[in-house]
């Protein structure tokens, strides 16, 4: 079995900072790209940023210059470093990935429980 699970959520002051981390965990045998989701009850599951297993990173407008995605391929982790963190981007973060597992031939997506983030002073 294969999961993915989040952490490093919290309460943070506007301004602050907080990392998130996502894990990869089971019988693994290959990751593509892994992304960052967040929800809110009011909004769909938005994109927050994505990187691609050689490295290539995208983000949404939201999260530039704010945000940086990174990932540590040896440990199937991928790293969500959030700065100057604003009461909007409160929300629950979730991490995907779309991997292929070693009992597959094929690749799908994975996600994790979610994690909440919640900016507010």
């Amino acid at each position: 079995q294969v999961q993915l699970a989040e952490s490093g959520g919290g309460l943070v002051q506007p301004g602050g900072s907080l990392r998130l981390s996502c894990a990869a965990s089971g019988r693994i045998f290959r990751i593509n790209a892994m992304n960052w989701y967040r929800q809110t009850p009011e909004k769909q599951r938005e994109l927050v940023a994505g990187i691609t297993s050689s490295g290539t990173t995208n983000y949404a407008d939201s999260a530039k210059g704010r945000f940086t995605i990174s990932r540590d391929n040896a440990k199937n982790t991928l790293l969500l470093q959030m700065n100057n963190l604003k009461p909007e981007d409160t929300a629950v973060y979730y991490c995907n990935a779309d991997l292929t597992s070693s009992f597959a031939s094929t690749s799908r997506t994975y996600w994790g429980q979610g994690t909440q983030v919640t900016v507010s002073s």
